[in-house]
């Protein structure tokens, strides 16, 4: 940036170019064409996450267009997300995305991606709308520190030593992976709650009712953390490090700060039924299948939606295994046992594996610091936040990015405005 800049005020540095940054940027700039706006991206790409998220094809937000409903999908930032939702939510997202030529469509699990099923369409969506409204993007250049001047305006120091000056500061850098937004907002007073993993699947070793079934998953299951009262329904999936899937990632959400505390040491129960059977329900359907299936091995005749390999196994777990033990013949004891394993499945978890490429975390700035009709800080006047270096996370299915878009509209637009 020629020195000429670097001496003279901007009116916006956006600290991060991923989907919140962007969106704000480009608000802002929409909104009011003189402003000055630069953003500074650490990585050599902009946008990293839109990139990889779901799986390449960008889960751009999610069919949920109640604002009460939709934040329900939120373990933090709920109570604070209620009113901006109000202002803009999924079905805002994706007129914005529609109206530049990027056709979205809604899955059967209400999750919305673009109709290309390639996340480069979103990503050229951003960049030519900020490249239109000529904002600057710098890409490699990392904030080292920013502080206030005596003006009112941001001093801020990127790599290399070279400083900016800028009216309003907008950070969004947040998460486990980068810790500078986190410490520039703490230079400003504010409370920083520490990052923890979110969305994960869980280790379980050398178990042999999963061992081998990787791929396969139940589709209406309950995840359930012993000791705690930590649960879920939704789909669980076999994965070849152990337990992941809907139920699982919602567990691990709403869990993410006590489940670090045990060092992802700790026990779960699952519930392969689903949570409308219990021991009776259970034991009632063999009490059917008794008169119904005389002739059928337990083993060779699964129950519930459960897949053939699974029950098989749990049968086997229950001690009720081989073509020889029928309905008939499947003694109380063992029918006792088999209910066990199908609604009461207890695993020990030894660790954790981020889902995918989705690295989400909860932690950062506190919510209660930050004025959520404008995302500007209550403590530091000229500084906004937006996106994950908020103390916000959702659980799998396009909600994270939801919060981003949200953050960085009201942000660019209280900008735009002020």
């Amino acid at each position: 940036m020629p020195d000429s800049e670097s001496t003279k005020p901007i009116d916006l540095l956006v600290a991060g170019g991923g989907a919140a940054g962007f969106f704000a940027a480009v608000t802002a700039a929409e909104a009011n064409p003189d402003l000055r706006i630069v953003i500074v991206e650490k990585s050599a790409e902009v946008l990293g996450k839109v990139k990889i998220s779901g799986g390449g094809r960008c889960n751009v937000t999610h069919a949920c267009f109640d604002p009460r409903e939709l934040v329900e999908a939120y373990p933090r930032g709920a109570k604070q997300l209620i009113g901006p939702f109000h202002r803009w939510g999924p079905a805002d997202t994706m007129a914005f995305f529609e109206d530049r030529k990027v056709p979205l469509k809604i899955e059967d699990d209400d999750r919305i991606f673009p109709v290309s099923d390639v996340s480069q369409s979103v990503i050229d969506c951003l960049v030519h709308a900020a490249r239109r409204a000529e904002i600057k993007v710098r890409t490699g250049t990392a904030i080292e520190a920013a502080e206030k001047t005596e003006d009112g305006e941001f001093s801020v120091t990127l790599n290399g030593g070279e400083t900016i000056l800028a009216r309003r500061l907008l950070l969004t850098l947040g998460g486990i992976r980068n810790r500078t937004g986190a410490e520039i907002a703490a230079g400003f007073g504010h409370t920083i709650h520490p990052a923890a993993p979110s969305l994960f699947t869980f280790k379980i070793e050398d178990d042999p009712r999963i061992e081998g079934l990787q791929g396969l998953s139940v589709a209406n299951g309950r995840v359930s953390v012993t000791g705690t009262k930590l649960a879920a329904n939704g789909p669980v999936l076999v994965t070849h490090w152990g337990l992941s899937g809907p139920g699982i990632l919602r567990v691990s959400a709403w869990g993410a700060r006590e489940l670090q505390e045990t060092g992802y040491h700790f026990g779960i129960a699952v519930n392969w039924c689903g949570p409308q059977f219990g021991r009776e329900e259970i034991l009632e359907r063999f009490e059917i299948l008794r008169a119904e299936s005389p002739r059928r091995a337990v083993e060779n005749d699964p129950q519930f939606g459960i897949p053939s390999r699974l029950w098989k196994n749990l049968v086997e777990a229950a001690g009720a295994g081989g073509t020889e033990v029928r309905w008939p013949h499947l003694e109380r004891k063992l029918a006792n046992k088999l209910a066990g394993e199908l609604f009461d499945s207890r695993f020990r978890v030894t660790g954790k594996s981020m889902y995918k490429d989705e690295f989400v975390t909860c932690g950062g700035v506190e919510l209660r610091e930050v004025n959520f009709k404008t995302m500007e800080s209550r403590l530091a006047s000229g500084l906004y936040f937006a996106g994950e270096i908020l103390d916000i996370d959702g659980i799998t299915g396009g909600f994270n990015f939801q919060a981003a878009w949200t953050t960085g509209r009201i942000a660019g637009e209280a900008v735009a405005a002020g």
